[in-house]
């Protein structure tokens, strides 16, 4: 087995620091808890498809856009990117800038898809 790269292992750490959830928590804490899905993945992906009700600041924007869609600290958030690692980034950076409540997918859009879970392309 390879040794992890660095990306590797920086999610690694940064899900040493944050709260990851299941695609069906994500979706009861979206309708029932007033979380906001955010999907950090890049345009294409997002128009492909997405999780319903899902808003989109991809990783390379949200740092600057966030306080804009998002400006009470204490909003849950969830996090959510392809397979959970650049979500994970994402969830660590928002906590370093002071959002309480923060988590990320675990498994990201894949596991949502896989659990049946609903889409814009629906």
């Amino acid at each position: 087995m390879s040794q992890p790269n660095r990306f590797q292992k920086s999610v690694a750490e940064a899900k040493n620091h944050i709260t990851e959830i299941s695609a069906g928590e994500a979706r009861q804490q979206a309708e029932q808890g007033g979380a906001i899905l955010i999907d950090v993945r890049e345009d294409d992906d997002w128009r492909d498809d997405h999780a319903k009700g899902a808003k989109h600041l991809s990783r390379g924007v949200i740092e600057l856009e966030i306080e804009e869609q998002v400006p009470d600290l204490k909003t849950p958030i969830i996090c959510y990117c392809g397979g959970g690692s650049r979500s994970a980034l994402v969830a660590e950076s928002l906590q370093k800038m002071g959002y309480e409540n923060v988590r990320s997918l675990s498994g990201g859009f894949r596991a949502w898809k896989e659990a049946g879970l609903p889409s814009a392309s629906e």
